[in-house]
């Protein structure tokens, strides 16, 4: 063999299929890649013991292909990174050791450094790609995506797309939770006489709730919508949900729907809890359909995506009574307009899309997207891959 010249004997399989020719493909690419130096394992910093707990407890989910056998990847040169203070960047840095971690800029400087990156983090839009020729990996700082998976050239390049999915799980559903406690207790119409300085004890048409042994359904199975019910089954609640994939859900759901159940489940429920992400076939799902199908006076809770409800279908199912309270941290439009009917209802409760926000979720954010740096430098599997032509 002349010198400077290397072959692999590979076995060829016979006959295979479309799958099992991709599987193959694979791995060739991959063993290429760590016999030329390019997957990078050994030089790489060991993953945060931190990082790999936290993928353990929220079941966060890797891709099963490693990020060498991507088409298109090598270890990157230049990381754009959007709102990173200089502590963030440090732990970025330290994550992936060569290469370079920069902070986006505005207006001509930053499309300077996108010109040569092959990745960004927290930046997905029309300009990004635009300036970034040779992007071949977005990592989201945020969980829902659907903003990001229209942006055109995305997929047509095959760039490969993550989110933060379940890291906000806790935070959220302990607020779905309180809204839930909130509104079976009155607590709306009480913090009303309190400002009024009134403590007359039960203000007119106030219904108050017990939750234990009622059945709460959870609209979308997934991350959040687990931990949801989980906390609801702790309260000694019946859990029910829909999920789009399966009917296999945890011991503590009682049923699992799929999505063309929702209706008959929903006649169930004495809460309802949204947790779907926005796709088409999620915007406007509860309409005014879906309310009339509803138990009568049941509780409805979107800590999902505004766009999934029409609103005013929902407005006249809370006047009429068929839908007893609401909980939104999501609304459509968003922010609310000042003046509209939701604001005024006295069975709602509202906060500015703020579930997510808690003491510990935004070292779970960095914990994440740190974790999946030094994966992606690594040629590893990586984290929360979003299927764009499903949109989540």
């Amino acid at each position: 063999m002349p010198a400077g010249r290397f072959r692999f004997d590979l076995p060829r399989p016979a006959r295979m299929g479309t799958a099992h020719s991709r599987r193959f493909a694979a791995t060739i690419a991959l063993a290429l890649a760590c016999c030329l130096g390019q997957a990078g394992w050994a030089k790489g910093p060991p993953a945060d013991p931190r990082a790999e707990a936290l993928i353990t407890e929220l079941g966060i989910d890797a891709a099963t292909t490693p990020s060498a056998a991507l088409p298109g990847w090598r270890v990157p040169t230049r990381v754009v990174v959007s709102r990173a203070s200089p502590a963030v960047l440090e732990r970025l840095q330290a994550a992936a050791p060569g290469v370079e971690v920069v902070v986006a800029q505005p207006g001509e400087a930053g499309k300077a450094l996108l010109s040569k990156a092959q990745v960004a983090i927290g930046l997905c839009d029309e300009a990004t790609l635009s300036a970034a020729p040779s992007l071949h990996w977005i990592q989201t700082w945020w969980v829902g995506v659907e903003d990001c998976v229209g942006v055109p050239g995305l997929a047509e390049r095959g760039i490969v797309l993550t989110n933060t999915q379940r890291t906000s799980a806790i935070p959220i559903a302990e607020h779905a939770i309180a809204m839930v406690m909130a509104l079976a207790r009155g607590l709306p119409a009480y913090a009303r006489k309190q400002q009024a300085h009134d403590w007359s004890p039960r203000p007119e048409g106030v219904r108050v709730m017990e939750l234990h042994e009622r059945t709460l359904l959870v609209v979308g199975l997934g991350g959040i919508g687990t931990e949801v019910a989980r906390r609801a089954h702790g309260l000694g609640m019946r859990v029910i949900a829909t999920r789009n994939s399966s009917r296999e859900g945890p011991d503590f759901v009682a049923k699992v729907g799929l999505s063309d159940e929702l209706h008959a489940l929903a006649a169930e429920a004495d809460v309802i809890v949204s947790a779907v992400p926005l796709t088409p076939a999620t915007t406007g799902l509860f309409d005014a359909t879906f309310f009339a199908a509803a138990k009568p006076g049941a509780l409805f809770l979107n800590v999902g995506r505004g766009g999934s409800v029409v609103t005013d279908d929902l407005v006249a199912a809370l006047r009429s009574g068929q839908i007893g309270g609401a909980g939104l941290d999501v609304t459509e439009p968003e922010p609310l307009p000042a003046g509209h009917p939701l604001w005024s209802l006295a069975n709602v409760v509202i906060t500015p899309h703020v579930a997510a926000t808690s003491d510990a979720q935004t070292e779970r954010y960095l914990l994440l997207v740190t974790e999946n740096l030094r994966r992606y430098v690594a040629g590893e599997p990586l984290l929360n891959v979003v299927d764009i032509a499903r949109g989540y």
